[in-house]
C-alpha cells in the first residue's frame, strides 16, 4: 500500500510555456508599475495581488493599464519577474 505522496515524489513535473516576447512583457509591467504608482497604489502589492487572484481589478484601468497587463499571462509575468530577480537570461 503506498503512503500518502509517495506516488507524487517519484518525479519532477517539468512546467513549460513559450513566452516569445520577454522584453513585451518587461515592458507591460514597468507601464503597469508606473500607472498603479501615480494613482498612489503600492504597485508591487498590486501586482502581486494580481499574480495569485487573477482579478484584474488589482491594476488601475489609469494609463490602460488593466488592458496592458491582459494581454500576457500570468504565468509569462512571473517568470519575467524571476529571471530579473535572479538577473539571468534564462
Amino acid at each position: 500500500m503506498e503512503k500518502a505522496g509517495e506516488a507524487m515524489s517519484q518525479g519532477t513535473m517539468r512546467f513549460s510555456f513559450s513566452n516569445e516576447n520577454p522584453n513585451q512583457t518587461r515592458d507591460i509591467i514597468l507601464k503597469v508599475y508606473e500607472a498603479l504608482a501615480e494613482k498612489g497604489y503600492n504597485p508591487i502589492s498590486q501586482i502581486v495581488g494580481y499574480i495569485m487572484s487573477g482579478d484584474p481589478t488589482y491594476i488601475t484601468s489609469h494609463k490602460n493599464a488593466r488592458s496592458l497587463i491582459s494581454r500576457v499571462e500570468r504565468d509569462e509575468i512571473m517568470e519575467e519577474l524571476l529571471r530579473h530577480y535572479l538577473d539571468q537570461d534564462v
